[in-house]
């Protein structure tokens, strides 16, 4: 277990991951791991992590992935089997060092793909629950269709100088994600085999105007699922509620975690 300040890097299969730790320590209350989207970072969590430690009492623990915001660079080609990597080799050792002991993951878009493969190749004792943003478990033409046009956007307008803030190789960020998902093996990328296996409490919420992905996903978690599965449409948000409609996502979120951490006493109440 490593000893975590406010903010920091962590060695994990020797890259250094950046992270943000925000609340109590993992030995002294539950703690929420946020695990980012494709395009994202510590930082682009913007101040969902601070809110979300206020409203639950719970730790919470943010950290960018290998290629992602200030963290070490990531092999590129990625593989289009990187979220699985990710799940089976990276978050098992990152939970250890970090000492979580009990808690929830949170996810979005990729961070809950890979949040999904872990709860459904892992029974960990530690884990109560999985929080999904807009997570994908099969590819939908309307994803690549989008994420086609996000390859348009990053090579024609801002999209590419907005993203530098928060990447230091922002070409690699990009593209590393970008390619992966437009390689036409990706299209049989699929992970609902791994949602029989969860046996925690499932949360998804889902933007009603997601650009990425339908209700075509919620229902496969439905079918597929044998936990408990709460669903949370966020009428008129995207692929991203926490920043278009962020009260409503930490309302669904925070009232999940509550229920699911609802034994441990040192929670808020």
């Amino acid at each position: 277990m490593q000893n975590l300040n406010p903010s920091g890097f962590l060695t994990i299969d020797g890259a250094e991951l950046e992270y943000r730790m925000i609340g109590p320590m993992p030995e002294k209350v539950p703690t929420i791991v946020m695990l980012h989207e494709g395009l994202g970072c510590v930082g682009l969590w913007g101040d969902f992590p601070e809110k979300l430690q206020a409203a639950t009492g719970a730790g919470v623990f943010a950290y960018s992935r290998a290629g992602y915001g200030a963290s070490s660079p990531a092999r590129l080609p990625r593989p289009v089997d990187y979220m699985h990597r990710e799940a089976l080799d990276v978050l098992p050792k990152l939970l250890d060092r970090i000492g979580f002991r009990r808690g929830l993951l949170l996810g979005h878009s990729d961070g809950g793909s890979i949040a999904a493969i872990y709860a459904g190749s892992h029974q960990d004792h530690r884990l109560h629950g999985l929080a999904l943003i807009a997570p994908h478990f099969i590819v939908e033409d309307i994803s690549v269709k989008s994420i086609a046009e996000t390859k348009t956007a990053y090579e024609t307008t801002n999209l590419k100088e907005r993203l530098a803030r928060w990447h230091q190789d922002v070409d690699s960020t990009f593209y590393g994600w970008n390619d992966a998902w437009l390689d036409p093996k990706f299209r049989d990328w699929d992970i609902s085999d791994y949602l029989a296996y969860i046996r925690v409490p499932v949360l998804i919420v889902q933007g009603a105007e997601d650009q990425y992905g339908t209700m075509r996903q919620v229902e496969i978690a439905e079918d597929e699922c044998y936990c408990p599965v709460d669903v949370a449409v966020i009428e008129g948000a995207g692929h991203s509620p926490h920043r278009e409609a962020p009260a409503v996502t930490l309302d669904a979120v925070t009232e999940f975690a509550r229920a699911a951490l609802r034994d441990d006493r040192t929670l808020a109440a």
